[in-house]
């Protein structure tokens, strides 16, 4: 099967979030699978272009029209040695619109991403590249579906498409003009790209792609009610039928305990429970707090934004702190949670330690040293943090939503099953609750946590499974 994938980013060339652990994790998946071919096509950022760590070949160049103008695109291929069954990678260069310091958060970028859709189509045909199945991820390649629909049903009269909604609070949205002065599409397509007035790109994507997936199969439910959709639950509802949820996998070679080079000492299923020792006494004595190891440390990796659940850590951590436990909080954001953790932390220096930064090697050291994962999320279209903590045996406490319902089964302590502690509903009280239960099993009965361990150790969060449901999902598209 002949397979593109088309992306805003992808890990190791370009990275914000989540997006681009998966553009290198699910590609590199279905190019494993017999007879795929797999294409991977990125913006030539600035950042890919001078690094001398990638190398790459001008493959061909040609004009992309886009409304009234016509931009250049040069279509350059990542050269590869001696590496097989790992996706093509292509590279769609333009000064003008990628030659800039950042990835995201220009003024322009409704633009941008509109112009690299359109020159992945182009790219295609130049490469006479027909694909069975393309993939889109995110606003910023919605328009793929809809320019194939709308300009190049022509050129790939049996192509199906899949768009995919890593995050569904980021749309896409520009002023109605938008539609004749950059986009160029039919009259027909102005209602398709039309919400309360304006462009929104990711609206129709939804209704120009053959199959629209999201990443957890509890969010594809929760995206059709308004609570999560950010106002697209109607058009959701209205394509049910095309709504399809596949859990994310992780990168199971960069998390792993018993190769990760950031630890003092590597361990495995077999031996956690001296390795978590070593490296729970490392980050002690690295982060300033007490070395003590029979003090349960619960850690939170996350950017510090509201819909992380920040706020139900705020309202439950002096009610925590009054327990002999330790608290660790690494990552950056808004400022009113920075301000909150700094004063944390100066009012507690022997029990939390606030981390302002990122830091993805220290990220590593504390999932290991940690005993406690802390993810209250108000939303969480899938989350990989969760995984990454359970890699390394430390016990997610999370909301039962969206991804982390899928992978964080609750506990059952009758029946010795489950992989982490979930409360219900978005509140407080609730989080406070299943912490304690978390910690009640980890001070009154030190087997039934070391069972648990093993249980999160032992569960693949590999690629593998999500890679079979997307091979599954094509074969069943293109019948």
């Amino acid at each position: 099967m002949k397979i593109a994938m088309v992306a805003s980013e992808a890990a190791p060339y370009a990275k914000s979030g989540g997006l681009g652990d998966v553009m290198l994790g699910l590609p590199s998946e279905l190019a494993r699978i017999p007879d795929n071919q797999v294409c991977l096509f990125l913006p030539f950022y600035k950042r890919i272009k001078e690094n001398p760590a990638y190398e790459t070949e001008l493959f061909a160049e040609f004009r992309v029209g886009l409304s009234w103008r016509e931009q250049y695109a040069g279509l350059h291929r990542l050269k590869t040695k001696g590496r097989k069954k790992l996706p093509t990678v292509y590279f769609i260069d333009n000064e003008y619109y990628f030659g800039r310091d950042g990835l995201y958060g220009y003024l322009d970028d409704g633009e941008r991403y509109a112009f690299f859709s359109k020159a992945v189509l182009d790219a295609m045909a130049v490469l006479q590249f027909y694909p069975d199945v393309i993939q889109s991820n995110d606003w910023q390649t919605a328009m793929v579906p809809v320019y194939l629909n709308a300009q190049y049903r022509g050129v790939f009269p049996y192509t199906k498409t899949v768009f995919t909604i890593h995050n569904i609070e980021y749309q896409g949205w520009a002023n109605p003009d938008f539609f004749d002065n950059v986009l160029g599409l039919p009259e027909s397509y102005r209602g398709i790209m039309d919400m309360t007035g304006g462009v929104n790109m990711m609206k129709g994507a939804i209704e120009c792609a053959d199959i629209v997936s999201t990443v957890s199969e509890t969010y594809a439910q929760e995206i059709r009610y308004p609570y999560y959709a950010h106002g697209l639950d109607g058009i959701l509802s209205g394509y049910w039928y095309k709504l399809v949820g596949i859990t994310n996998g992780v990168d199971v070679s960069a998390f792993d305990p018993a190769t990760d080079k950031a630890l003092v000492q590597n361990y495995s299923i077999d031996d956690f429970k001296s390795g978590k020792a070593a490296n729970k006494a490392a980050i002690q004595r690295e982060l300033g707090l007490p070395e003590r190891p029979e003090v349960p440390m619960l850690a939170m990796i996350t950017r510090l934004a509201g819909h992380k659940g920040i706020d139900l850590l705020c309202y439950t951590a002096r009610r925590l702190l009054a327990l002999d436990v330790q608290l660790v909080v690494l990552g950056t954001g808004e400022q009113r949670f920075e301000n909150f953790f700094r004063g944390l932390a100066a009012e507690y220096p022997n029990k939390v330690s606030a981390q302002l930064k990122f830091d993805v090697n220290l990220a590593n050291r504390i999932y290991a040293g940690a005993d406690v994962y802390l993810m209250p999320s108000k939303s969480e279209p899938c989350g990989l943090s969760q995984m990454n903590a359970m890699r390394y045996g430390t016990v997610p406490v999370v909301n039962a939503t969206g991804g982390l319902k899928d992978t964080v089964p609750p506990v059952d302590a009758a029946s010795q099953t489950g992989l982490g502690y979930t409360f219900q509903s978005y509140n407080g009280d609730d989080f406070w609750g299943a912490i304690d239960r978390c910690l009640g099993l980890y001070w009154h009965d030190p087997d039934g946590w070391d069972r648990l361990i093993r249980r999160d150790m032992s569960t693949d969060f590999s690629w593998k499974h999500p890679g079979e449901a997307y091979r599954a999902l094509f074969h069943r598209l293109t019948g």
